[in-house]
């Protein structure tokens, strides 16, 4: 079946969790229809003058597409800034070549779709602040704190003796 979300039926809300910096605005009428997508996940985001769309980050599992409805941002990714405009495409693959983020430098909103795939799950890298985001479970990691896999086990036998 297919669904329509009509531009009159646009309601825009911010994005709970937030924090200062980082207000992003979704439009809630998929929601609202009870659209709940399993592998193409999107959103109609609005990002308000001096504000940036989410921390720098990559995803390890997911492809993403911006479309640029309205107004301008200007794009991080790791080999520049650039601005983007209303028409604009904006593809970001997967891994470390892949990391983003937008800030709005004007004085207008930057309406734009954000598309991403979904597999049930993924792994968000965040480069600033060496975070792991893992999805869905939104657990959150310093990166550099991992162990080595047998790091703990090394009392194996007693473990099984306890069991007994």
């Amino acid at each position: 079946m297919a669904t329509v979300f009509k531009s009159s039926d646009r309601e825009f809300q911010e994005t709970p969790g937030k924090i200062d910096n980082f207000r992003l605005f979704s439009d809630v009428s998929r929601m609202k229809k009870g659209v709940e997508p399993r592998n193409l996940n999107f959103d109609l985001r609005q990002l308000n003058p001096g504000q940036y769309s989410s921390t720098y980050h990559f995803h390890r599992y997911s492809e993403e597409l911006f479309v640029i409805v309205s107004g301008e941002a200007t794009l991080r990714t790791p080999k520049c800034l650039e601005i983007v405009e209303a028409g604009d495409l904006i593809f970001f693959e997967m891994e470390q070549s892949g990391a983003h983020q937008l800030y709005n430098h004007t004085e207008e909103p930057c309406i734009y779709v954000d598309i991403r795939s979904f597999i049930g799950y993924d792994v968000c890298e965040y480069p600033d602040s060496d975070k792991l985001l893992l999805v869905p479970s939104m657990e959150v990691f310093k990166r550099n704190s991992g162990l080595k896999y047998f790091d703990g086990e090394e009392n194996i036998k007693e473990k099984w003796e306890e069991l007994k």
